[in-house]
């Protein structure tokens, strides 16, 4: 049995299994202040309530990557639990974009990327569990799209974005994929090899979208459906990116040091090729993106909210340790 004024409970984060009942009392029963509205909360599942000096949890929301879905429980299940346990009463919405698991894996493959972050800002904007702001935590293409998200959808506010292995400058090869789709991932390698920016490669295939030729860069800038426009790499930059980007709280980008899936990998960082030399790449903090601050990126490392962190291992090997760390240091926040 828990009493909470009404200013100060959540009515969110509230289970279906609680019922509530109101009251007032106009005597000194429950307040010497008389003429309180007190809210009598009776429950049998953790009713939760925001007390004076105590903290409440901020709701997570995952997106998967190419290959996985959002409720493998052997990923994202099991991260979803995880985070659960590591956090106590933590809200964790796992993304789904389609109808079931199946939908859910296909579409990272074949549903155009746009429509992804459609779909999945409206999924976020009708959860009223999330209308106060959540963290974010994308993983391998998931990591980019929530970037892509973060910038389009600011409502309710991303907190901090998490991308562990997101290839934020794009891939420009498609050496190995995870899950197991293995035939569709073998099909998308050969399309992205006979023209990632044919039109409809670009409209059918989601690594198509961004897929970054460091050899054609006027070609990927025209022909892009979706990075070309997220990184703001046209001539004219839409500043509504920018000014979203720098709402965040913190940027996390995990880097995998023996990532053999994301390639280059040093993508996972903003890193990529330079212009004069398609063969060597330069970190973020030396790319037109960064120095002219396409992105706002610029201003979240001068205010110490952008961090770079990197994981010894291959593609979404994330260690004990690691996981602990930015569960730790960013979403029990």
């Amino acid at each position: 049995l828990q009493l909470c004024s009404l200013n100060q409970f959540r009515a969110d984060t509230v289970r279906p299994d609680t019922y509530l009942t109101i009251v007032l009392h106009s005597s000194t029963m429950v307040t010497s202040r008389a003429g309180v509205l007190w809210i009598l909360l009776i429950g049998f599942q953790g009713v939760a309530c925001s007390l004076p000096g105590e903290n409440v949890t901020t709701p997570i929301v995952l997106w998967h990557g190419m290959g996985d879905c959002c409720c493998n429980p052997f990923s994202m299940g099991y991260i979803k639990k995880y985070l659960e346990k590591k956090i106590p009463g933590v809200f964790v919405h796992s993304l789904m974009i389609g109808d079931n698991v199946e939908q859910d894996t296909e579409n990272g493959f074949f549903l155009n990327i746009n429509t992804q972050i459609e779909l999945a800002c409206q999924k976020i904007q009708a959860d009223p569990n999330l209308q106060d702001g959540y963290h974010a935590v994308g993983f391998s293409q998931g990591g980019l799209f929530f970037r892509g998200l973060a910038q389009r959808c600011p409502q309710p506010r991303i907190k901090n974005l998490v991308s562990i292995g997101g290839p934020q400058q794009g891939v420009y090869g498609l050496p190995k994929c995870l899950g197991e789709n293995h035939l569709i991932c073998d099909y998308a390698r050969r399309l992205l090899n006979y023209g990632a920016y044919i039109g409809w490669i670009q409209r059918l295939l989601v690594q198509a979208q961004y897929w970054h030729d460091p050899l054609a860069e006027q070609e990927y800038a025209d022909n892009s459906l979706f990075l070309a426009d997220i990184n703001n790499q046209g001539s004219v930059k839409n500043l509504t990116y920018k000014e979203n980007l720098e709402k965040l709280d913190n940027l996390v980008l995990v880097k995998f040091s023996k990532d053999t899936v994301v390639d280059p990998k040093g993508s996972e960082w903003f890193g990529w090729f330079t212009s004069s030399s398609p063969s060597s790449m330069v970190p973020l903090q030396q790319t037109p993106l960064y120095q002219e601050d396409w992105l706002g990126l610029k201003v979240l490392d001068k205010l110490e909210k952008l961090h770079l962190m990197s994981v010894d291992g291959d593609h979404l090997q994330l260690d004990q340790e690691s996981l602990d760390h930015i569960i730790e240091t960013y979403l029990q926040v």
